[in-house]
């Protein structure tokens, strides 16, 4: 399913001739630490740490197809790590954002769209009556847990996921400890484990953080005991809705079950792809975003805006998280047949239709299937997730299958000459 025809690739910025791939890596390589700034498009992300290969840059994409440096066109199953559903370049929203640009895209004023998408999230998402507009995902669920800090006065947060790179939850190199030390990692989907933290934390629970998709769905149950816990406590309940937002559900995974949170955070494909992260939530947590300080010069720039407001057009007319579910399942059960296929074992096929990942229980196995399936013509994610679009059409899938059943095979042929 596809809600506009996107124009063939092409970039007026793309060499007039193909550029052999290993030098874009080497350039890349030389003035950008780790040859990419976001971390799962680095070379050894992309594949694993051991591979030399391409490509590792790309020139144009649209649809679902990309164009590599030197030429070639892959089949992408990343879409932009989740930010794209509706497909690259789509033209409903490429008309949008062209338009906003033309027409200014910021001034020392707030754009009109600021409200009026505002308006439109509250409309959609369920716990959404104030609405804060940011650039990345990183920022905005930063945002949510200094809001749900400043409206209980409380600085503990328990939190189940991934959250981006800000440093209040990271133990990364560069972190100090004092920035992470009101913050409790908690396992995923285990009520004791949440129970225990949450007692533990007692009166100086601020927040509990929920990514409600790692890898699988969080439990109904276990969503409704943070709830009960946030309740009883007196704290917030916060869903990063980053991924799942404008893909499990319009409205997010509390649309998909009957768990509704205090704040939530929602990107990546509310924009398609353009850089917009939105903080919604009800008033009387929300509010408490005017007595601390939350602030960009491009938080409400209309670029974004209008990309979101042409993405919520097309929602409006079109069941788009539906479509996503019924192409991930057509997506997954072709990979599904090629690996059954293949006879290879100790593969999984794991997680919901709209993202979905292949599980090799092993990281060398994993790495060189993505590297087998890369060289014949399309992009798997090496880990989570694989991300359905509209624009994955039948000859797409049928590419995938294909990929996915050659690259099964020559693995399977590798273990058995080893």
């Amino acid at each position: 399913m596809s809600v506009s025809s996107p124009s063939s690739p092409s970039s007026p910025s793309s060499p007039s001739s193909p550029t052999v791939e290993p030098e874009w890596r080497a350039r890349a390589a030389a003035v950008i630490p780790g040859g990419a700034s976001t971390g799962s498009k680095r070379p050894d992300a992309l594949v694993g740490p051991d591979w030399a290969g391409g490509p590792t840059h790309y020139v144009s994409a649209s649809g679902c197809r990309v164009v590599t440096a030197d030429g070639r066109q892959i089949i992408d199953c990343t879409m932009g790590l989740g930010s794209v559903a509706l497909g690259y370049a789509d033209d409903a929203v490429t008309e949008a954002v062209v338009h906003a640009a033309a027409r200014g895209n910021v001034a020392g004023l707030s754009h009109v769209l600021e409200v009026e998408v505002a308006e439109r999230l509250c409309e959609i998402i369920p716990c959404a009556e104030q609405v804060r507009f940011l650039k990345s995902g990183a920022e905005g669920v930063a945002a949510a847990v200094r809001i749900a800090r400043a409206s209980t006065g409380r600085s503990l947060v328990l939190g189940a996921g991934y959250f981006g790179w800000l440093d209040w939850w990271s133990e990364a190199p560069g972190v100090p400890a004092g920035a992470r030390a009101d913050f409790r990692a908690i396992p995923f989907d285990d009520a004791g484990a949440l129970a225990d933290a949450a007692r533990a934390a007692g009166d100086r629970l601020a927040a509990i953080v929920i990514e409600p998709v790692v890898e699988c769905a969080a439990s109904t149950e276990w969503l409704a005991a943070a709830r009960r816990w946030c309740d009883t406590l007196g704290a917030v309940l916060i869903f990063d809705e980053m991924k799942t937002g404008f893909r499990v559900r319009t409205g997010g995974f509390q649309q998909y079950v009957p768990v509704v949170p205090d704040l939530a955070v929602f990107g990546k494909a509310l924009a398609n792809g353009y850089p917009l992260s939105a903080v919604t939530g009800v008033e009387r947590v929300m509010r408490a975003a005017r007595t601390t300080w939350i602030s960009s010069t491009l938080a409400g720039e209309s670029v974004g805006l209008a990309a979101a407001r042409a993405v919520l057009d097309v929602h409006a007319r079109v069941d788009v998280c539906q479509a996503l579910w019924t192409t991930g399942e057509t997506m997954r059960h072709a990979v599904q047949r090629a690996l059954d296929a293949s006879g290879l074992g100790g593969v999984q096929l794991r997680g919901i239709p709209p993202m979905w990942l292949i599980d090799f229980g092993d990281e060398e196995r994993r790495s060189r299937f993505v590297a087998l399936a890369l060289a014949r013509g399309v992009l798997f994610k090496r880990g989570a997730y694989n991300f359905a679009a509209l624009s994955h059409d039948a000859d797409a899938l049928a590419g995938i299958e294909r990929a996915a059943r050659e690259a099964f095979l020559a693995l399977r042929d590798e273990a058995r000459d080893d």
